[in-house]
């Protein structure tokens, strides 16, 4: 039987992106609508996830038999967009996974990805195959990015205990991983 942990509640819902959460009436329109509930069949569910955060079920939530119910969250804001209390789900879930990475419990492939662009600057780093391709296409080469610039950035918005510089670090972490790969993308 799940234990309600109130301080994990109170953390939750005190944050104020989690503050929306007491709106929730569990109708279950994200679940309906979320594109990775439909193919999983039922495996991923952004209303069960909610109501366990709602309930302060951390024990529901956390630990690495029940990782995909909160890494299966793809951030497409699908859940967002349908919800009638417009709850901001996917920021929800971006704080439950903040929690999971400082409790050690981020999947792999994250952390993996997380430490390929900090060691590299970029989500891919450059290989030599390509480099050939685009000097024999007559493509410029591509900027190396400045990757004390991205180490940097990483310190100044990692703050382990405020969700919103954490949040910060993963839009900027997307965004820079966006950012260079778009360009690889668009020059080829």
């Amino acid at each position: 039987m799940a234990t309600i942990d109130f301080e994990f509640r109170n953390q939750i819902l005190g944050n104020d992106i989690g503050n929306t959460l007491a709106y929730c009436y569990q109708c279950a329109t994200c679940s309906g609508a979320c594109p990775v509930a439909q193919v999983t069949e039922g495996k991923y569910n952004p209303r069960r996830l909610i109501l366990d955060a709602l309930l302060g079920l951390k024990e529901k939530i956390f630990g690495s038999e029940n990782a995909f119910s909160i890494w299966g969250c793809t951030v497409c804001d699908t859940c967002d967009e349908v919800c009638p209390q417009k709850v901001e789900l996917t920021e929800i879930f971006i704080i439950l996974k903040n929690l999971s990475v400082e409790r050690g419990e981020a999947p792999a492939y994250y952390t993996g990805q997380a430490s390929t662009v900090l060691e590299h600057g970029k989500a891919i780093p450059m290989q030599p195959a390509i480099e050939r391709r685009r000097t024999q296409l007559g493509l410029p080469a591509i900027m190396a990015p400045d990757i004390n610039e991205v180490k940097s950035s990483w310190k100044r918005l990692s703050c382990p205990r405020n969700f919103r510089n954490r949040n910060k670090l993963i839009y900027f972490l997307f965004d820079f991983i966006f950012l260079y790969n778009s360009l690889e993308f668009y020059s080829l």
